[in-house]
């Protein structure tokens, strides 16, 4: 069925907030994406404004041809997530989207308190790169064609983190 999230999110997601939560919001992003980093501070709000009615999961859509720094974003997000950080790494990337390269994605890294040296061995580590292709085919299988693209309990949202906000408010 067109607009469904294909593979549903499952144990291999980053995941913030309650499990049990009624709305699951997935996001497919690109760290270089302006659109994304506009989204970034929509969507903390819309995780502080609905707290537990909210999951927030993330997956990498890097666009390469137009982002050439949004891959190996991404993998540094992974390899964020092998010391337990993804999310301070999704977030320091978005806060600082100007500064996507090799030295600047250490400079996150060390900001946020990783093992610097584990990091960039880790960045190396082609299953992380595994792990960001497998995140884009799954949005090339869910229909998502740029980014940002929102799921909202496995069904593709048309509109952008705002109209998201909007819809939460209505709903909540």
């Amino acid at each position: 069925m067109p607009g469904q999230l294909k593979p549903a999110v499952n144990e291999r997601d980053h995941a913030e907030g309650n499990a049990g939560a009624p709305i699951v919001l997935v996001e497919f992003g690109d760290y270089q994406c302006p659109y994304c980093g506009a989204a970034y501070p929509v969507i903390k709000k819309i995780q502080q404004t609905f707290g537990d009615q909210v999951r927030f999961v993330f997956r990498n859509f890097p666009l390469s041809e137009i982002h050439p720094d949004a891959m190996q974003a991404a993998i540094a997000s992974e390899a964020a997530a092998l010391q337990n950080k993804f999310w301070q790494m999704h977030d320091i990337i978005f806060e600082n989207q100007s500064a996507l390269s090799k030295h600047g994605l250490e400079k996150m890294a060390e900001k946020i308190g990783l093992d610097i040296n584990k990091f960039i061995t880790d960045m190396e580590d082609e299953n992380l790169l595994a792990k960001v292709e497998e995140d884009f085919e799954s949005g090339m299988r869910s229909g998502v064609n740029g980014t940002p693209t929102f799921f909202v309990n496995g069904k593709k949202f048309d509109g952008g983190a705002t109209d998201l906000f909007e819809l939460f408010e209505e709903n909540a």
